[in-house]
């Protein structure tokens, strides 16, 4: 395990886990979706993300300080969600330690939430998702639900970190990745991963909310849009809308 993450447990974690990932990226998708869900089926916090090389920040709710990176559980479904904007410099540590974590809990799948940057997005009603998988088990089981798999291409950031270390772990593990806008919070992207969802785990998370939320959201999540954006540059995000050139 990672001594520069530390994933701290404050309560019982389950053992074999579903994991459901919703860390800043594109459109704040995956933020979006997971924070709904939380909020939607009750999840308890039992656990939360410490390490130097996130800023010395704590979230306040209610009057109450919490950490911004923290993990929820409701019937061995758990939820991971971070608040801030991930450092560049802690992204690589931070997949491993996630990865590591789960494996350790013997997860029994592992589903990232996000978005994949559209051009045209603002001329789509209703965003498509694509899905990537770990292991051919996982891929099939996208395809039997009628997802979309992302062919060829790259991925970049926390979720590329996860999808490998779990293929190189044997860890079966998904991402749902909806067409969003790239440096603006995208609740209808959320809305579609989230219902998405839904078919493959059989959960009943109603969406209707938070397309009726889709101003309030955009714009208290703004300022945490702009330092993800700033921190995917840093990683060269806009390489992942290239096509790799080996393959033709």
């Amino acid at each position: 395990m990672s001594s520069i993450i530390k994933i701290i447990e404050e309560k019982p974690i389950p053992s074999q886990p579903i994991v459901i990932n919703g860390l800043p990226d594109v459109g704040l998708v995956g933020v979006i979706a997971v924070s709904e869900m939380i909020s939607s089926l009750n999840m308890e916090e039992v656990a939360k993300v410490e390490s130097e090389l996130l800023p010395p920040i704590i979230v306040l709710h209610k009057g109450l300080p919490y950490a911004p990176i923290r993990f929820f559980n409701k019937n061995n479904l758990m939820a991971l969600v971070s608040e801030i904007a991930l450092p560049s410099l802690s992204v690589f540590p931070m997949a491993s330690e996630i990865v590591n974590w789960a494996r350790q809990k013997k997860a029994k799948l592992m589903i990232s939430l996000g978005g994949i940057a559209e051009p045209n997005r603002q001329n789509i009603e209703s965003p498509k998702v694509f899905g990537a998988a770990s292991t051919p088990t996982t891929l099939k089981n996208l395809e039997d639900h009628g997802i979309e798999i992302l062919g060829e291409g790259y991925l970049v950031g926390a979720y590329a970190l996860i999808l490998k270390n779990c293929a190189e772990m044997k860890i079966d593990s998904i991402a749902l990745l909806a067409q969003s806008f790239y440096n603006y919070p995208d609740p209808e992207a959320a809305a579609a991963v989230l219902t998405q969802l839904n078919k493959i785990l059989n959960l009943k998370i109603d969406v209707t909310d938070l397309l009726k939320k889709g101003e309030q959201i955009r714009l208290k999540a703004r300022d945490v849009m702009k330092r993800t954006q700033m921190e995917m540059e840093r990683m060269s995000k806009a390489q992942e809308y290239a096509s790799p050139p080996l393959y033709v």
